[in-house]
């Protein structure tokens, strides 16, 4: 071997290993802002989940540093690639790649005999409008499908930063209204029995479509029965309630990541993040307006008791407010809509998690509802935290994830 080969390959060699080193260090640096409560079981696990998804969103931003590729892109592909391997359709459930009105969907139908038409689910997935798949979410459907006996349209609608609000409201849409055109027909289905559902911003999705549907209510379609939402994000007008001051650095979705998803879902302006965090993108008006849905008044004593100090907010900047005014629309902050709305939204399951930033948005928003009489099934994890669902199986899962998963269930054999 060549002198200057030799020489080569040690510097390659000691370049990796610096990049492995920093890599490490800015790892371990992340791991240490986290905070894990007692309560969550395993905590190494959880440790070991953050670490994962902190390491792969590291490499990311480098690579985009470096111009090879953006941070978004190279987070879903190792997760497309890794993360979320393909199956073969398991026994009792037939499963079909569609498009429906031009949006890609996953669909999941139970192969045992039925003695009439089916219930339906549409589900439209998590990720902060930015991350997340019909692939990553195909666990999920399965075990809804086949352990209620209901068919669920798993929906692949187009995400931030590439396409921005209502894009994906508006496919989340158009997939909707064409299932509940063909339901009976092509699937079996009574579109009487179709529900809409969701986790996290697909949460978010399933409830704005809820209120958008109606809202537009006309006739010529048949509204979903029945909204399934777990710990969805329904607000983005106060980012200081309880569960964000007790929660903000608990994995797998810290408190200034959601704000963060916001303004990408909305048009990308992150510079103003610390001011909206901070609350000072509402005017005086609309914060005594909202304050009747928000206040922590309308919360159960147990969600104050960890550490929280109610929040005053005396100022107001006015051009943040204009970068982020969209996002206080209902279509947007589904729990800001007004009464007439949300009074006609269908009955609702809720799921929330004690160790979630969005814990209070979901037990807000059941209040709301219960308290314009509108039908509200609440299931509470008390060990869970955000992103729950999705870790069912394997050397990484929960116990509560099979909690969470089967309450869902439960809820949808009763449409």
């Amino acid at each position: 071997m060549e002198l200057s080969t030799a020489i080569l390959i040690i510097g390659f060699a000691a370049l990796f290993a610096a990049f492995l080193l920093l890599l490490i260090g800015l790892v371990y640096s992340e791991l240490m802002n986290s905070e894990i409560p007692p309560g969550v079981p395993s905590q190494w696990k959880l440790h070991s989940i953050h670490g994962l998804f902190v390491g792969i969103a590291l490499v990311g931003r480098i690579f985009e540093r470096l111009g090879l590729c953006h941070q978004v892109v190279f987070t879903r592909w190792v997760i497309a690639r890794f993360l979320a391997p393909k199956k073969s359709a398991p026994p009792g459930l037939l499963i079909k790649d569609l498009v429906f009105a031009e949006v890609p969907v996953r669909v999941y139908q139970p192969t045992a005999p039925s003695a009439g038409k089916r219930r339906g689910l549409v589900y439209f997935h998590g990720g902060g409008w930015v991350m997340g798949s019909i692939d990553v979410y195909d666990e999920v459907c399965r075990y809804i499908a086949k352990e209620s006996e209901t068919t669920v349209v798993n929906v692949e609608y187009r995400l931030a930063p590439e396409h921005r609000y209502p894009v994906q409201l508006d496919d989340c849409h158009a997939a909707t209204s064409h299932f509940l055109r063909v339901a009976e027909a092509e699937f079996g289905v009574d579109p009487c029995r179709v529900a809409v559902g969701g986790d996290s911003a697909g949460g978010n999705l399933a409830a704005a479509l809820c209120q958008r549907m109606a809202e537009k209510e006309d006739g010529s379609l048949t509204a979903p029965c029945a909204q399934v939402l777990i710990y969805p994000a329904l607000q983005m007008a106060d980012f200081n309630l309880p569960s964000y001051q007790q929660n903000h650095a608990v994995p797998i979705l810290f408190r200034a990541r959601v704000p963060f998803y916001f303004i990408q879902y909305l048009n990308g302006d992150t510079s103003v993040i610390p001011d909206v965090l901070e609350g000072n993108h509402v005017p005086a008006d609309l914060k005594l307006k909202y304050r009747k849905w928000l206040s922590p008044d309308n919360l159960p004593a147990e969600c104050k008791a960890r550490r929280f100090v109610p929040k005053v907010v005396s100022s107001y900047d006015g051009e943040v407010y204009d970068v982020v005014k969209g996002g206080l629309e209902p279509a947007v902050s589904p729990l800001l809509a007004e009464d007439a709305i949300v009074r006609k939204m269908p009955p609702m399951f809720i799921l929330t998690c004690e160790y979630d930033v969005l814990r209070d948005d979901g037990i807000l928003f059941k209040k709301r509802l219960e308290d314009l009489g509108v039908p509200v099934t609440w299931q509470h994890v008390s060990d869970g935290f955000h992103g729950i669902i999705n870790l069912s199986n394997g050397w990484l899962s929960f116990p509560s994830s099979r909690l969470g998963l089967d309450s869902i269930v439960n809820y949808v054999k009763t449409l």
